[in-house]
């Protein structure tokens, strides 16, 4: 997937994955316990007929932990990507930091830093100020302040959580965000 026909670049959905499109089961390492939220899969799905790529990007820091490794996180991936399509849903592509914080310095990869929403948007022929980023929590919305966009915080009510930065949208579900980036711009 590349820029749109006329050159210009596209806007895209950069969505996290543990606590947006599915359930956050901490370090998930079995594909058993990959669990689809509520309407995740149709929001997707809407998302796909929209014509508006869906980029997922997640920290997994089980893996720098040494909690499971890259070939446990590809099985969970692919039983998430087994899920979407059985639902008619896909990612267009599918990017993920391995790093744990605080080692070292910063890998420039893990939310919320930007490293893989460049690599997208390179990689994608996307335009990061014209897109979308939606996820459960403060660092996974920040990229938007730093490259331009849209950032929707997707708050089920949970209670004992950061609190939404300043300018953020905040919603109760990923199909909430989806109805949000979907509606039409109304000029009154």
């Amino acid at each position: 997937m590349q820029e749109s026909e006329n050159g210009a670049k596209r806007p895209a959905v950069f969505l996290d994955r543990d606590g947006t499109v599915i359930h956050d089961a901490h370090y998930l390492s079995d594909p058993a316990g990959v669990r689809l939220l509520p309407g995740a899969a149709e929001s997707v799905a809407r998302l796909n007929r929209a014509g508006i790529p869906v980029i997922l990007v997640t920290n997994q820091s089980g893996i720098g932990r040494g909690y499971f490794t890259e070939a446990d996180f590809r099985k969970v991936q692919g039983k998430l990507v087994r899920m979407l399509a059985e639902r008619g849903a896909r990612f267009d592509a599918v990017y993920h930091c391995p790093h744990a914080p605080g080692i070292g310095a910063s890998c420039g990869c893990r939310k919320p830093e930007v490293g893989l929403f460049e690599r997208a948007a390179a990689e994608h022929g996307l335009d990061p100020a014209r897109s979308w980023y939606v996820g459960d929590r403060p660092r996974d919305v920040a990229p938007a302040r730093k490259l331009g966009g849209f950032p929707i915080l997707v708050r089920p009510t949970r209670g004992g959580e950061e609190a939404a930065p300043e300018g953020v949208v905040v919603v109760g579900s990923l199909p909430e965000a989806v109805e949000r980036i979907l509606r039409p711009v109304r000029v009154d």
